[in-house]
């Protein structure tokens, strides 16, 4: 990958570049995304955000690899879902076995089935209107949005008419569409500290299965 320098930052940061040229400049210490041809560089997440992001990472991970259905790739990765939205970079994002020739080296060559945003006190507005716009265009199928701060969780489904749709958590249990078997008590998101991968792999039946095998 191309190494970008000090002043290499400084002159293209100003200007207007193409996304293959933004995945090139960019490595893997840039925390950025590519907007109509703009850099624009995101704030460093809270303590809070990072926990959150790290506990779906750990439960995702640990999920997939007991029931074989895709990957999980975390915030710095780039997705692009079209050839005229934007250069994103979510959370948290899964793609489907069936989907993983969209996986390139740096980057997501079109949409996940499942993304993960969390809502940092600067990130409302982004999160739940321009990605949500962005997303229903590029055709992501899932789409959690987690408020920490206000303790809100949406859950969104692409339907067929190519909208998104609000999914209820019924009595507080949210159940993946495009992770089969794969589901949260949203109560999870809010306790401090958050609960521990034990507790949520023996909820699942997963400790049992492991211990089985």
């Amino acid at each position: 990958m191309i190494q970008k320098t000090e002043t290499d930052s400084e002159s293209l940061r100003p200007g207007k570049m193409t996304y293959e040229e933004f995945l090139a400049w960019s490595d893997e210490d840039t925390h950025a995304e590519w907007i109509a041809g703009e850099v624009i560089f995101l704030s460093p997440a809270s303590s809070r955000h990072q926990a959150i992001m790290a506990f779906f990472a750990s439960i995702f991970q640990h999920f997939i690899e007991a029931h074989p259905s895709g990957i999980v790739r975390i915030v710095p990765f780039q997705m692009k879902t079209g050839a005229h939205l934007s250069g994103r970079e979510p959370d948290i994002l899964f793609i489907a076995n069936d989907h993983l020739d969209r996986l390139k080296e740096t980057y997501l060559d079109g949409p996940a089935d499942l993304v993960i945003e969390i809502v940092s006190p600067e990130s409302g507005v982004r999160d739940r209107e321009c990605k949500f716009n962005e997303y229903e265009r590029g055709r992501v199928c899932e789409y959690w949005v987690i408020d920490y701060t206000r303790k809100e969780a949406g859950f969104f489904i692409l339907g067929e008419d190519s909208f998104f749709r609000a999914v209820d958590a019924a009595q507080g249990i949210y159940r993946s569409a495009v992770i089969g078997g794969l589901w949260i008590n949203v109560n999870w998101l809010w306790q401090e500290p958050l609960p521990p991968l034990m507790s949520v792999l023996k909820e699942w039946g997963l400790l049992e299965t492991q211990a089985a095998s």
